[in-house]
C-alpha cells in the first residue's frame, strides 16, 4: 500500500496577502506524513515588473512571456517568492528545499509553439518530470517547494504555469504515492456564480466539465487549472482538491474525479 503524500499549489493572491498566506503556511507545515508545496506569483511578477517599466500581456489567463518578462519572472518566482516561502517555512520546522525545474533536472520542458496565432514567448509546455528524483529527496525528509519555472535542456528557462507545474509534479509521483493534490485560492472551490462565494460545484468530471464551459459557467484562468486537474486524476493522481488556501484537510471545496 502506497504511503499518502500531499502536493498543496498556492496561488498567487495568496502568496500575495499576508493574513492568508500566514494561515496557509501553518495549515501546510501540520499536515501529517510527506508533502509538497507548489506556488504561484503572478501578481508579484506583474508589480515588480510595473516598477521596471515592463508591460504585462495576458492571453486567455496565459502571461506572454518575451524576454524582459522573462528576467522578471525568474527573479521573482525562483527568488523572492521561493525563498521566502522556504524560509518561513523553515520556521515551523519543515525542513524545506526551493525547486525550479531546472535544479536536479526536475522539469524539463520545451518552448511553447504558436497556439491559434498567439506567440506565448518564453513560456513551457512540460515534457516530463523526474518522480524518482523528487521521491529521494522526500525519502530524504525534505519537502520540496516548487516554483512555476522549467527549462529545455539547452540552457534556457521557460516559464511555466503553477498549475501544470502541480499537475505534472502529481502526475510523476503518482507511481511512489498516494497522491492527494490541493489547488488552494482565494474562493472556496469552482464557484457556478462568480458572485456568489457560497455556489460551490461539489464535484466535477469531465462530461460535466465540458458542459460547464460550453454554458460558460467556467471560463478563463478556470479552465486550464481545471484541465490540469482531470489531466491528473487521468493518470493516476487519487484526488484533486480546489478550496480556500484556509481549507486544506480536503474535505471542502469542489473535487475532481475521473
Amino acid at each position: 500500500m502506497k504511503e499518502p503524500l500531499t502536493i498543496v499549489k498556492v496561488g498567487g493572491a495568496v502568496v500575495e496577502d499576508e493574513g492568508q498566506l500566514a494561515q496557509l503556511l501553518k495549515d501546510f507545515s501540520a499536515i501529517p506524513g510527506r508533502k509538497v508545496l507548489v506556488h504561484g506569483g503572478g501578481r508579484r511578477a506583474t508589480r515588480v515588473a510595473e516598477k521596471l517599466g515592463i508591460e504585462t500581456q495576458m492571453v486567455n489567463g496565459r502571461r506572454i512571456t518575451d524576454a524582459q518578462m522573462l528576467e522578471v519572472v525568474t527573479m521573482v518566482y525562483g527568488g523572492l517568492v521561493n525563498k521566502n516561502l522556504v524560509a518561513r517555512l523553515q520556521a515551523h520546522g519543515v525542513n524545506a528545499l526551493g525547486l525550479t525545474g531546472a535544479d536536479i533536472d526536475v522539469i524539463r520542458s520545451h518552448k511553447r509553439p504558436l497556439k491559434n496565432g498567439v506567440d506565448y514567448g518564453f513560456v513551457g509546455d512540460v515534457d516530463r518530470a523526474d518522480g524518482q528524483m523528487l521521491q529521494t529527496l522526500i525519502e530524504a525528509g525534505i519537502t520540496p517547494v516548487m516554483a512555476p519555472l522549467t527549462h529545455d535542456g539547452q540552457g534556457s528557462i521557460l516559464n511555466t504555469n503553477a498549475d501544470t507545474i502541480a499537475s505534472e509534479t502529481a502526475k510523476a509521483l503518482a507511481p511512489f504515492y498516494d497522491v492527494t493534490l490541493i489547488f488552494s485560492f482565494e474562493k472556496r472551490g469552482v464557484l457556478s456564480n462568480p458572485d456568489d462565494d457560497n455556489s460551490v460545484i461539489p464535484v466535477i468530471t469531465r462530461p460535466l466539465f465540458n458542459q460547464y464551459v460550453a454554458d460558460g459557467v467556467i471560463s478563463g484562468g478556470m479552465i486550464p487549472k481545471i484541465e490540469n486537474a482531470l489531466t491528473a486524476v487521468d493518470a493516476g493522481v487519487s484526488r484533486v482538491v480546489i478550496t480556500l488556501a484556509t481549507a486544506l484537510d480536503g474535505n471542502h471545496g469542489t473535487v475532481i474525479h475521473a
